[in-house]
């Protein structure tokens, strides 16, 4: 009779390490070469890429200058959840476009699913973004996390497509 054996354990996805060293930094002058986004739609400030093609981190400084902020909600400012995704998204794009070889490319965002929002991000704080990247081509899909002083403020998953500019 044959000795029974134990499936091996399924490989454990290695943990990002989000306090790496970043192996580069992409400013904000880099991050207008990268996307066509200006303000008051530029969501994002800074760029560390920890891992290339895989993960990153941004750099979003709220102020309570920000436009949105002047009806949400004038009493009780707070940034719209929706542009925390916005700025997930941007940071993606960034950590894409950024690294050449897509020059004549622009990342639509497409969809976003498993979006959570549990923490208010207000002015005067900074926001930070976490990005992993699950899949790129054409279609890729990312894993998105927003931290305010370490906290988790939002999160979600996000797809997009990569198409060409248009001349």
């Amino acid at each position: 009779m044959p000795a029974e054996t134990t499936p091996a354990p399924a490989a454990e996805k290695p943990q990002i390490d989000w306090t790496a060293k970043p192996v580069r930094s992409v400013d904000a002058l880099g991050i207008r070469k990268a996307i066509p986004h200006r303000y008051p739609f530029l969501l994002v400030d800074k760029l560390d890429v920890l891992i290339e093609d895989k993960a990153c981190v941004g750099t979003k400084m709220v102020t309570v200058n920000e436009e949105f902020f002047q009806g949400h909600f004038p009493d009780r400012p707070i940034m719209p959840g929706v542009l925390i995704v916005e700025a997930m998204a941007q940071t993606a794009a960034v950590m894409l476009l950024s690294k050449g070889g897509y020059e004549n490319k622009l990342a639509l965002f497409m969809g976003i699913d498993e979006a959570k929002f549990r923490a208010p991000v207000l002015p005067g704080t900074v926001l930070k973004l976490h990005l992993e990247v699950l899949r790129l081509g054409r279609a890729g899909k990312f894993r998105g996390e927003a931290y305010v002083e370490g906290k988790l403020a939002a999160e979600g998953v996000m797809t997009f497509a990569l198409v060409d500019k248009q001349a």
